[in-house]
C-alpha cells in the first residue's frame, strides 16, 4: 500500500509546471507509463512517482518496479493528477525526474554522424515529435537552440514518447556556437528550407548525405531567417510531389533525418562489402580493385 501524497510533495510537483522553477530545481515531470518506464530503464534520476488508484491497478508491475528502485510512490486523486499532468485525460502516472540534458561538447566529442538542431522551434508538440523522429532514425543527438521551446515542457516530453530518455539532448545552445562546434567535429550543416538551393531527392544531395550531417530546422511559421541560413553549408528543400502547400516541421524533419540515416547505412554497407571483396577471409584470393563492382 502506498501513502497518499503529502501537501509538501504536491506543492513541489506543482512548481515543476513552470519553466523557471524547473530550471531552478533541475527537475521535470514525465507523464504516462511509456515515459515512466523509459525513465526508470534509462537510469534517469526519478525521485518521485504520483499514481492514481486505477493506474496503480493497470500498471502494477511498473509501480512496483519504481518502488523497488527506491522511488517515493504516492497516491493522488484523478483531479490532482489532471492538474499536475496538465492534460484533459491524464494516464494516471507522473514521475518527477532529474534533468537529462548534456553539454554541447559532450556531443561533439563523441564523433556524431547525425544530429538534429532546432532553431526557434516554439511548438512543444512539434519539438517532441522531432526528438522522437531523431531517435527512430538513429540520430546521435538533438540540440535545442536557446530560442526554442523548453525540452522539459510537459507537452514536449509527452510528444517525445520516451525518446527524451534515449539519446543525448542539449538544451539552450547558442546556434552560432553549436554550428561552429559541429562543423569542427566534421559535420556538414544542412538547413531544411523550402527555398533550398537543392532538393532532397537530388542524387548529388543523397550522395552527400553519406557524410556526417547536422540538420538545422527552423520555426513552424516562418522557417529559417537569413541570418540562420547563413550558419549552414547548404539549404535543402523537401520536394512536394502533390498539391500540398508544405509539410509541417515534424514531418519534414522526419523525412530529412531518415534520408540521412538511409544514406549513411547504405554507405557503410557498401564499404563493408568492398572491404570483404578486397580482403577475403581464410586466405582467399583477393579481387583486384578494378574488378570490384560498383555498388
Amino acid at each position: 500500500m502506498y501513502a497518499t501524497a503529502s501537501t509538501a510533495r504536491l506543492k513541489a510537483a506543482r512548481r515543476l509546471t513552470k519553466r523557471a522553477l524547473r530550471q531552478r530545481e533541475r527537475a521535470f515531470l514525465a507523464e504516462g507509463p511509456q515515459a515512466v518506464s523509459e525513465a526508470l530503464a534509462g537510469g534517469t534520476g526519478v525521485s518521485g512517482l504520483f499514481v492514481t488508484a486505477p493506474a496503480q491497478s493497470r500498471h502494477a508491475d511498473l509501480v512496483a518496479q519504481a518502488a523497488e528502485a527506491g522511488v517515493d510512490v504516492q497516491l493522488v486523486s484523478g483531479e490532482v493528477m489532471s492538474e499536475l499532468a496538465q492534460t484533459v485525460t491524464p494516464q494516471g502516472l507522473l514521475a518527477v525526474c532529474d534533468f537529462v540534458d548534456v553539454p554541447l561538447d559532450q556531443v561533439t566529442s563523441g564523433k556524431p554522424a547525425l544530429v538534429a538542431l532546432l532553431a526557434n522551434v516554439r511548438d512543444p508538440g512539434n519539438a517532441g515529435t522531432v526528438l522522437r523522429a531523431a531517435d527512430a532514425a538513429g540520430a546521435d543527438a538533438v540540440i535545442f537552440g536557446d530560442a526554442s521551446v523548453d525540452v522539459y515542457n510537459g507537452k514536449c516530453v509527452r510528444a517525445s514518447a520516451g525518446s527524451l530518455f534515449h539519446l543525448p539532448v542539449v538544451a539552450g545552445a547558442r546556434l552560432t556556437d553549436a554550428t561552429a562546434q559541429l562543423r569542427a567535429a566534421g559535420l556538414r550543416i544542412l538547413a531544411a528550407d523550402g527555398r533550398g538551393g537543392s532538393t532532397l531527392d537530388d542524387p548529388r544531395t543523397r550522395a552527400a548525405l553519406v557524410s556526417p550531417t547536422a540538420w538545422l530546422f527552423g520555426n513552424e511559421a516562418w522557417g529559417l531567417p537569413d541570418d540562420l541560413l547563413a550558419l549552414a553549408d547548404e539549404s535543402v528543400a523537401v520536394p512536394i510531389y502533390g498539391r500540398a502547400e508544405s509539410l509541417n516541421l515534424a514531418t519534414a524533419a522526419a523525412v530529412c533525418l531518415y534520408a540521412s540515416a538511409q544514406s549513411q547505412r547504405a554507405g557503410a554497407l557498401r564499404l563493408a562489402i568492398m572491404i570483404t571483396l578486397r580482403c577475403p577471409p581464410n586466405g582467399g584470393r583477393t579481387i583486384p580493385s578494378h574488378r570490384v563492382f560498383a555498388l
